[in-house]
């Protein structure tokens, strides 16, 4: 099934407007069918390309919390194979991310204002990048601290991250 068939449930109206909260909208039809979870991690690559490098998966999403998959593989290795710390930043920003987006009111924005990340261990294997995280309550402008844990096939933490997060409001038509 193409990218493209897959998503025209989303109203091209609704979504020019802000009247939705697209990620959340997307999530919620599309991880309930067979390939919908794949279906919207691919999405979240295509709207982020770098993002997308990482080809990480998300397994679970709602309010307030993520998990996503980052498969250990030659492509996000270093030269000692475990795990390349930038694919780890760069899972970290990606669960945290798709946490806070799915989370917000459908007339809030953000963006990642800095982060701080700390390597515990060599990460090698599946890394799961956990995060939960604050549930803002209006698109009120305001800074989130936005905290994720990737943890190997173990449970066993191999780096932390904390993503400073900026929440607004969506832009209204015409300005």
């Amino acid at each position: 099934m193409a990218l493209a068939s897959a998503l025209s449930f989303l109203d091209p109206a609704a979504i020019s407007s802000g009247d939705i909260n697209v990620v959340r909208a997307m999530w919620d039809r599309l991880a309930p069918l067979p390939g919908g979870k794949l279906l919207f991690s691919l999405a979240v690559g295509r709207a982020a390309p770098y993002t997308g490098t990482i080809s990480a998966r998300v397994e679970e999403l709602r309010r307030g919390h993520a998990e996503v998959l980052l498969r250990d593989r030659p492509a996000v290795r270093n030269h000692l194979r475990c795990v390349h710390a930038v694919a780890l930043v760069n899972l970290a920003e990606l669960t945290g991310n798709v946490a806070l987006a799915y989370s917000m009111p459908d007339d809030a924005r953000f963006i990642v204002s800095g982060l701080s990340i700390d390597y515990i261990k060599k990460a090698r294997g599946t890394i799961r990048g956990v995060c939960d995280c604050p549930v803002p309550a209006s698109s009120e402008r305001r800074e989130f601290e936005v905290p994720v844990s990737m943890r190997d096939e173990s449970g066993v933490e191999v780096a932390r991250c904390v993503l400073r997060s900026l929440v607004g409001p969506k832009p209204r038509k015409g300005d």
